[in-house]
């Protein structure tokens, strides 16, 4: 016996380290000291700053990675990952200053393994962060043949007098929805009884001469990082943010709000996207479990006083992102902030 009959390729392992090196040394950034295959990674806390806090966050894509895996959405993934732990720390207006990965898998699988880590380091070249290092675990016997787990974890840095943490916000302040490009890395426990209860597959649109239902699902989650970079860069005063994932807008746009303040959002505002008027019409969901569920094309969100919306608008649209106004703060306290926001419909 030995470790490769055992269902562990070492040889087939230090290969992929040297296929997927041109895609992390794109990443790099100049506070990176060394390069992969060390220990551990090393990197400088950029010059200039005073008393910086790092900021660190981690986390998935969930069984989002079901489909990915059926459908060779491999790449995509790899930018959910990044999207899922960047899109977080951010919020507290934090710079991305370097990812790691995990990625386990039950035997390994060059091709689609490649490209889960060439879409992690796309999405660490749209954060500006570096792709530091990681780990690839083959598991055979754990994981089935073609089966694969992420995890990710993010570390930002930004200057404590520039932390953004709610405490600015007040009443009268203004919510600015930034769009998502779909579902991103939640619900998808519920999306996958809908497609099974259905039988969608590849094949199946969303209209008739519309884009594909499994296209649109593996559509990549948005990065924000730049567009927060941006609108720092432009001097608007942001004085709270939210990443809106799993528990949709009525769990975390209250969380970037202090007590004694609530959130009154305008459900008419925009439009809600084709893919999540589909998914409630195939599966039937009552419109709060909706709402509890998926982001409903509200990817990010701004808090800016009422003066300070039409330049964010303009940043927004400049960097790309479609943004408008969701609606206001106000005085209250809801009895459970995380199940509800004022002007949900019932």
């Amino acid at each position: 016996m030995d470790y490769r009959t055992a269902g562990v390729d070492v040889v087939a392992g230090r290969a992929f380290v040297e296929r997927i090196r041109t895609s992390v040394d794109s990443t790099r950034r100049p506070e990176v000291l060394g390069g992969l295959g060390g220990f551990g990674g090393l990197c400088r806390l950029p010059a200039g700053l005073n008393k910086p806090l790092l900021v660190a966050g981690t986390d998935g894509v969930g069984t989002k990675l079901e489909l990915a895996q059926a459908h060779g959405g491999h790449h995509g993934v790899g930018i959910d990952l990044v999207a899922m732990c960047v899109n977080d720390v951010i919020t507290s207006g934090a710079q991305p200053l370097f990812f790691l990965d995990y990625l386990a898998t039950g035997k390994l699988s060059p091709e689609a393994m490649a490209a889960v880590v060439e879409g992690i380091a796309d999405g660490c070249r749209q954060s500006g962060c570096a792709l530091l290092g990681g780990e690839t675990a083959e598991m055979p016997g754990f994981y089935g043949p073609g089966r694969y787990d992420l995890a990710g974890f993010c570390v930002a840095v930004v200057e404590e007098d520039a932390l953004i943490d709610g405490r600015l916000v007040s009443a009268g302040d203004r919510l600015v929805a930034v769009a998502s490009s779909g579902v991103h890395s939640n619900g998808f426990s519920l999306v996958r009884q809908i497609l099974d209860a259905h039988q969608i597959d590849g094949a199946s649109a969303l209209s008739p001469g519309g884009p594909a239902v499994i296209e649109s699902l593996l559509t990549p989650t948005r990065l924000y990082g730049s567009l927060v970079q941006a609108l720092l860069g432009a001097a608007i005063p942001l004085h709270g943010m939210a990443h809106i994932t799993g528990g949709g807008l009525p769990e975390n746009l209250p969380r970037c709000l202090p007590a004694g303040l609530q959130a009154r959002i305008d459900p008419r505002s925009w439009e809600r996207p084709a893919l999540f008027r589909w998914l409630q019409e195939q599966g039937e969901i009552p419109e709060t479990d909706l709402w509890n569920t998926f982001n409903l094309g509200v990817g990010y969100c701004l808090v800016v006083p009422e003066a300070a919306v039409p330049q964010t608008l303009r940043v927004c649209a400049d960097q790309g992102h479609q943004a408008w106004l969701l609606g206001v703060v106000e005085p209250g306290q809801l009895a459970d902030a995380a199940a509800c926001l004022v002007g949900l419909p019932d």
